[in-house]
């Protein structure tokens, strides 16, 4: 598409001069940006709400319409987000390993951004600002491609975040946003292996599916969350129901959040009917295995797509499992890699499973809403990788840089 390749030469132009841009003004640029959407915050709920009209005229409802939603809240996270990203130390140029040789050679290893990073993602728009934000400190130009559910929103956020980089004298072109939203663009920039070093999707099962199967560029896979709660026999049962909660419903929509809980048969009769109660108190349609439904009748049944799904709304199934290995099983079989706890008093049964379930983020006693770049002390983040090459759990600065060896020498010849 004549669009995408003259965005994508554009970028990598872009790129090959302003690599360097220094910390200092990397991080007055992030200031500025955090700024102005505050200034423009009506300008972003006005476009926003057009979004949200356009979604419900579409039939878009529920937690898809959650995702698309911003407030003063929101948009206050995304400003939070960038001011927390200037405050982080620049790794761009960092010496990670180092070496002299017995034959005098001085070798290092030191980190270099990737290029130009291309994202591909769906309703959320406060993506758009946290995509910028951590391309801008590590030294990528971003191609931005979201969802037509959130154009107005960011066609209106990266003319905010272009106005910044323009008033530090850099082109506004660093970042750009994709216009055409059709398939057909989502499929070109998975493509672009002439402009494009890395792409990172962000959004549902179906796109990262799509992502993945037919990419030539470089991929990291992020985002789908199929997440447990595995309540343990020795668990406290007044925090293993306020973990649930929170997992479940502080926030549905998003990939962290809870969808399955699994109990051990020794408390399943004393603990269901309670998170039960609690959780259709909250909204939640609650489904199960038939131990479940023999211990509280109305209980949806369960069906096996159920243990795969990934609900991203006020939904959980409930599986009753004989032990501690059987639910690491379970999880092992159906989640996806992306986080997973485990409430107990037992040490042992904690220790065995942070070791053998497979997952980027393991939890103990706590709620997996915390996999999260801004949790974890990273600032905004590009995304969850579930993946095991390169990066791992919440992407933040260091995971979007490569490497590269720096090697001085004093006229070294291999023998």
């Amino acid at each position: 598409m004549e669009e995408l390749n003259k965005i994508g030469k554009t970028s990598k132009a872009i790129w090959s001069q302003y690599s360097n841009i220094d910390t200092l003004t990397k991080n007055n640029i992030l200031l500025t940006a955090s700024e102005l959407l505050m200034t423009h915050k009506n300008s972003i709920i006005e476009a926003n709400a057009k979004d949200l009209e356009a979604a419900r005229n579409n039939g878009i409802q529920g937690a898809m319409l959650n995702r698309l939603m911003l407030d003063d809240s929101r948009i206050q996270g995304m400003t939070n987000g960038l001011k927390q990203l200037a405050e982080l130390d620049d790794p761009i140029g960092e010496i990670t390993w180092a070496q002299k040789r017995p034959n005098g050679l001085q070798i290092q290893k030191q980190r270099v951004p990737f290029g130009v990073i291309g994202i591909i993602y769906e309703a959320r728009p406060n993506v758009t600002s946290d995509a910028f934000g951590i391309c801008l400190k590590t030294g990528n130009t971003s191609i931005l491609r979201g969802g037509k559910e959130a154009i107005e929103s960011n066609k209106t956020i990266v003319k905010i975040l272009q106005v910044a980089l323009e008033e530090h004298n850099i082109p506004k072109e660093y970042v750009q946003l994709v216009q055409n939203t059709s398939r057909e663009s989502a499929q070109a920039l998975m493509t672009m292996t002439d402009y494009i070093d890395l792409l990172i999707p962000r959004g549902g099962k179906g796109l990262i599916k799509s992502v993945v199967d037919h990419a030539k560029v470089p991929v990291i896979e992020t985002g789908v969350g199929n997440c447990h709660i595995f309540v343990d026999e020795s668990a406290d049962f007044e925090m293993a129901t306020e973990i649930t909660i929170n997992a479940k419903t502080q926030r549905p929509s998003v990939c962290n959040a809870a969808e399955k809980l699994i109990l051990h048969k020794n408390i399943a009769q004393a603990f269901l009917p309670k998170i039960y109660t609690k959780l259709v108190q909250k909204g939640v349609t609650v489904k199960g295995d038939a131990a479940a439904k023999e211990i509280v009748p109305e209980i949806i049944a369960a069906d096996e797509n159920d243990w795969a799904e990934e609900y991203l709304d006020l939904m959980i199934s409930v599986k009753i499992v004989n032990n501690l290995k059987d639910a690491i099983t379970h999880i092992n079989t159906y989640g996806s890699k992306h986080s997973e706890a485990i409430i107990t008093e037992n040490y042992s049964n904690s220790q065995l499973f942070l070791e053998k379930v497979d997952a980027a983020a393991v939890y103990v006693n706590a709620s997996t809403r915390f996999t999260d770049g801004e949790e974890f002390g990273y600032g905004a983040e590009i995304g969850i990788s579930t993946q095991k090459l390169h990066a791992r759990g919440p992407m933040g600065l260091n995971e979007l840089t490569s490497t590269k060896y720096i090697i001085r020498g004093n006229g070294q010849i291999r023998e």
